[in-house]
């Protein structure tokens, strides 16, 4: 009897260790489940891409605060990228694009902006500019600002944005990506989200291009 009374204790004590090991976590953070389900999306081979573009001031104020970067003439879009397989999945978040068909006008690419680029334009804008492809490499700017500025909406944009690159199996990552569309936010509604390198890990295989078409190029 008393062996059996030792064991029960026992029990107990650890029952709150068992507990607490139980309940945790590696998953990384996510939105709630199912909240991208209503947006425009590309989804194959076990990867859904959704995107949100934000075309409202108030909205994209209510989400970036002073750091909007809207009255910049960047448009904000925010991406869920949603892993569906056992394998992890990899994004090269420095090709992604946005590709602009106007029905009438030339066709161009834009490449998306890092959060310092976005920050240092919305504090300096340097007036106006028409979306284009960068055929070179865009002149490095330092990872931290010494404009204190500069450096304040940079801590509001980086945690919004989309920096991480790897996708975990069964479980999904979002967060913004920038591009400066100078302020003809009425370009959305005729251009796609392109993603063309994806591709699962560890094998390293490439996987098909994405592309999320926004409203009128929905249609096409």
């Amino acid at each position: 009897m008393r062996t059996i009374w030792l064991f029960a204790i026992a029990l107990l004590v650890c029952a709150p260790a068992f507990a607490r090991g139980g309940g945790q976590s590696n998953a990384p953070s996510t939105a709630p489940s199912g909240a991208e389900e209503s947006l425009s999306h590309d989804r194959h081979d076990g990867l859904n891409i959704s995107a949100d573009p934000y075309i409202d001031a108030e909205r994209a104020k209510k989400k970036f605060g002073k750091a909007n970067p809207i009255p910049a003439g960047i448009l904000p879009v925010e991406v869920f990228l949603r892993n569906e397989t056992n394998q992890p999945i990899r994004i090269d978040l420095s090709t992604i694009q946005l590709e602009v068909r106007p029905p009438e006008g030339k066709r161009q690419d834009v490449d998306s902006l890092s959060p310092m680029e976005v920050a240092n334009q919305i504090v300096h804008p340097e007036g106006s500019r028409t979306p284009s492809t960068r055929r070179f490499p865009p002149i490095a700017l330092p990872s931290e600002s010494k404009d204190k500025k500069v450096a304040g909406m940079l801590d509001i944009l980086r945690p919004l944005s989309l920096d991480g690159d790897v996708v975990p199996p069964m479980a999904m990552i979002h967060g913004f990506v920038f591009f400066d569309v100078n302020h003809q936010m009425s370009l959305v509604d005729h251009s796609s989200l392109y993603v063309p390198d994806v591709m699962q890990v560890p094998s390293n295989k490439p996987m098909m291009f994405f592309e999320v078409a926004f409203g009128a190029a929905r249609e096409r």
